[in-house]
């Protein structure tokens, strides 16, 4: 295994690197984009690995709701993901594997066969690996167990993700698929929490402005722990909650400009909570709870 304590010279006088592992195209931009666009401004090294092509998604935006969009869908989300990752400044890598859909109805269908959801995690891990061992990240974000939410795609891909952090540095594991390199950090990516929905909730009656998390509040189940309490590592990114809304709305057919997406002005998310959120799941490194950055206990390790 390749870890901190065996870096080259070359190694340590390179940026250092993190990787997030999404499902889907759009999966970046509403997940950790503002972390990304800071940690590429403070001149590291940010990639995105997008499991499936988003095929299966519906056209989310009425304005694209149209049969010309419906008919090229595959090459649309192509072309929105690369616009994304330009705004955000990361280098992008596909994976390759068939979006599963989200399967509705009573009896629930099952998964549509060879999509990412049921191919074998061997083979979906290998392909992981591979990039892992090509780009060296040092830091890997992405779901947790759950899959931020029960879609079949983000529950695989948190299963891929935390196969392939274990794999990568170990030579025994899929040998053809590069030397290998051992992360040393893996961070689950959190998003909503009722507290977050609650602070702006408030802030948004104070100013006079309608919520739109009134109705959400409403019905939020008392007995749902709130994701806060597993939080380990807050990022300090409100500067760069500009280029997270440009990265998302390059989803043009995933994200309508006018949902509530964009209901909380700036400004106020600036005030209110500027952060977002991780939990450590896995490290290699010493750091000390809680966390403000991903890198922390890293830094130490790989500065020349």
């Amino acid at each position: 295994m390749v870890g901190a304590d065996e870096l080259t010279t070359e190694d340590r006088k390179q940026r250092l690197r993190l990787m997030a592992v999404h499902a889907h195209p759009d999966d970046e931009s509403s997940k950790g984009a503002a972390t990304m666009a800071k940690y590429v401004a403070d001149g590291h090294e940010v990639m995105v690995v997008t499991c499936t092509g988003g095929e299966a998604g519906s056209i989310l935006n009425p304005a694209m709701d149209r049969p010309d969009v419906l008919a090229n869908m595959t090459e649309i989300r192509r072309e929105e993901m690369a616009r994304a990752a330009k705004i955000l400044g990361v280098s992008h890598r596909w994976l390759g594997f068939i979006d599963s859909g989200l399967p509705e109805g009573d009896p629930m269908p099952p998964v549509p066969e060879g999509s990412f959801a049921v191919i074998p995690l061997e083979e979906s891990t290998e392909a992981l690996v591979r990039v892992i061992r090509e780009f060296r990240p040092h830091v890997i974000t992405t779901y947790d167990e759950n899959g931020g939410y029960p879609h079949p795609d983000h529950i695989r891909t948190h299963e891929v993700s935390m196969a392939a952090f274990d794999a990568a540095g170990d030579p025994e594991r899929f040998p053809e698929a590069g030397e290998p390199w051992q992360p040393l950090k893996l961070y689950y990516m959190h998003g909503f929490s009722k507290a977050r929905m609650v602070a702006f909730d408030t802030a948004l009656k104070e100013a006079g402005i309608e919520s739109p998390y009134e109705e959400w509040l409403k019905s939020w189940d008392p007995n749902r722990a709130d994701i806060m309490e597993r939080v380990t590592t807050r990022i300090e990114c409100g500067e760069y909650f500009e280029v997270r809304d440009e990265a998302l709305k390059a989803h043009a057919t995933q994200i309508d400009p006018t949902s509530r997406w964009f209901a909380v002005p700036l400004e106020i998310q600036r005030e209110v909570w500027p952060t977002e959120e991780y939990e450590l799941n896995r490290s290699l490194v010493d750091s000390t709870l809680p966390e403000d950055d991903l890198f922390a206990g890293i830094k130490e390790k790989v500065s020349p």
